[in-house]
C-alpha cells in the first residue's frame, strides 16, 4: 500500500457535524491517488480511525466506493483498500458557443461516456434552449439504456459559455452573445431538467477539466489561461475554482495590450476569433475550424505571422498572472485546433522572466493542457461533479457556495 508521504490527501477534521466534509476529503484522496486502505486515509486526512471506518462504509453502502482485494504481506495486519466506483454518479455538461453546442455525460472520475454536438437553430436562446432540452433528454434516455444507475445518480447539470457576464449590451456581437447573456439560461434549463444547474465561463471549465483529469490535478494554485474562439483564464486557487465576484475572474481576454502604439483587448487581437478575421475566414462554420488547421499543418506564411505576434502577447500574459497569482504552474488549455495550439505553446518559449524564476521549481512554468473542441464541455460536466464532491469550506458551514 501507498506510504504517508505519497498520499495526496486534505485533513479531514473530527469535530461534530462534519461528515460532509469528510467524506469529500475520503473520496478526493481516493480519486487522486487510487485505491487506500483505512489505515492510509487515517493517516493521510488525520481522522480517527473509527471516523474513517464509518464514513468508508457509508461510501460504500451508497455506491460510491468499492472494496478490492485483501492486501497480505508486509507490515502490519492484511488491510483492504478501497476504489472509487465510476458508476457512483454521473453530471452532464453543456458548452453553448456562438453558433453551436455541445453536450458531454461523464462519470464520477470524469470519464466521458456520452457525447453530442448540434448547431444552434435560428431564434436565438429561445430556440436554442428547446434544442439543448432535446439533446439533453435523448443523451439521459441512452444513458439509462445502457447504464441504469444513471437514472438515479446524475450530480446536476453544468454550462459554459463566453463571458464576461452581466455587463451592458455591447454592439461588438463579434465578441459577446449579447441576447444568451440577457436570458435566464440557467433557470430555463433547470426548470426543464429537474437538474441542479450551475453557469461558468469556458475559461473556468477549462481550468474545471485540468484539475479533475488533466495537468492540474493534485494542484492548489495553478492558472489555465483559454486559447480559444477567445481568451480567458481560469483561476485555482487554494485549491478551489475561484470565479469572482460576478463569475468574472480571470477575463484576461479584456485587458488592453499595446501593440504599435494602439492599445486593444487581447482576445482581439491574439484568439482564434482573431485569426479568422486575419485570414478572412466565416467564423459561422465548421469549416474554418478545419481550414485553419490544415494551414496550420502546411506552414501556411499567414499564420506562422501572426502566431509570431500572438505568442508576444501570451508570453505577456503568462508573466502577468505569474506576477498577480503566484501560481505552481501556468497551463496553455482550449479549443482552437490542436496544431495551432502546440505551435502557439512553442513559439511562447523563452518566457520572460518573472518571480516565478525561482531555485526549486518541481513543475515547469507553462505546460500545453487539454486542447480541443470539446474540452470546454468536459469541464462543464466536471463541474457538478465537483461541487458534490470535492472538500470546500462550505461543506463544513453546510452552506452552498
Amino acid at each position: 500500500m501507498n506510504e504517508l508521504r505519497t498520499i495526496r490527501a486534505k485533513s479531514g477534521t473530527n469535530q461534530e457535524g462534519t461528515s460532509a466534509h469528510n467524506r469529500r476529503v475520503i473520496i478526493e484522496a481516493i480519486r487522486l491517488n487510487g485505491p487506500l486502505s483505512r489505515a492510509d486515509l487515517a493517516r493521510a486526512t488525520r481522522l480517527t480511525k473509527q471516523t474513517i471506518s464509518n464514513l468508508v462504509e457509508n461510501l460504500e453502502v451508497d455506491g460510491l466506493v468499492a472494496s478490492e482485494e485483501v492486501v497480505r504481506g508486509g507490515r502490519g495486519q492484511p488491510s483492504t483498500p478501497y476504489r472509487l466506483v465510476p458508476e457512483g454518479a454521473f453530471a452532464l455538461g453543456v458548452q453553448i458557443d456562438r453558433h453551436l453546442t455541445r453536450l458531454v455525460a461523464v462519470d464520477l472520475m470524469g470519464q466521458e461516456v456520452a457525447r453530442a454536438v448540434a448547431n444552434l437553430p435560428p431564434g436565438g436562446p429561445v430556440e436554442g434552449c428547446k434544442l439543448i432540452l432535446r439533446l439533453i433528454e435523448a443523451m439521459r434516455a441512452d444513458l439509462t439504456r445502457r447504464i441504469p444507475e444513471s437514472a438515479y445518480r446524475l450530480a446536476g447539470l453544468g454550462l459554459a459559455m463566453p463571458g464576461p457576464f452581466g455587463l451592458a449590451p455591447s454592439d461588438d456581437e463579434t465578441w459577446m452573445m449579447a441576447e444568451w447573456q440577457a436570458f435566464p439560461l440557467v433557470e430555463t434549463l433547470a426548470a426543464g431538467t429537474g437538474l441542479a444547474t450551475s453557469l461558468q465561463n469556458d475559461a473556468t471549465a477549462c481550468a474545471a477539466a485540468e484539475r479533475m483529469n488533466g495537468s492540474a490535478d493534485g494542484l492548489d494554485h495553478a492558472v489555465c489561461i483559454y486559447f480559444g474562439y477567445g481568451i480567458g483564464a481560469g483561476l485555482i486557487l487554494g485549491g478551489e475554482l475561484y470565479t469572482g465576484s460576478n463569475r468574472n475572474a480571470g477575463e484576461i481576454g479584456m485587458v488592453l495590450f499595446s501593440r504599435g502604439g494602439t492599445p486593444s483587448p487581447l482576445e482581439h487581437r491574439s484568439s482564434l476569433a482573431s485569426l479568422f478575421q486575419h485570414l478572412g475566414l466565416d467564423s459561422a462554420t465548421t469549416e474554418a475550424y478545419a481550414e485553419v488547421e490544415r494551414r496550420t499543418l502546411a506552414d501556411d506564411p499567414r499564420i506562422l505571422a501572426w502566431l509570431a505576434d500572438a505568442a508576444a502577447d501570451m508570453r505577456q500574459a503568462v508573466h502577468m498572472v505569474e506576477t498577480i497569482f503566484d501560481p505552481q504552474t501556468v497551463i496553455l488549455s482550449g479549443s482552437a485546433p490542436e496544431p495551432l495550439a502546440k505551435r502557439l505553446f512553442d513559439a511562447m518559449f523563452p518566457l520572460i522572466p518573472s518571480n516565478a524564476d525561482r531555485p526549486g521549481r518541481t513543475l515547469p512554468r507553462l505546460q500545453l493542457g487539454m486542447i480541443g473542441p470539446w474540452a470546454v464541455a468536459l469541464g462543464a460536466a466536471a463541474e457538478p461533479i465537483r461541487r458534490a464532491f470535492d472538500p470546500r469550506f462550505s461543506a463544513i458551514l453546510k452552506t452552498a457556495s
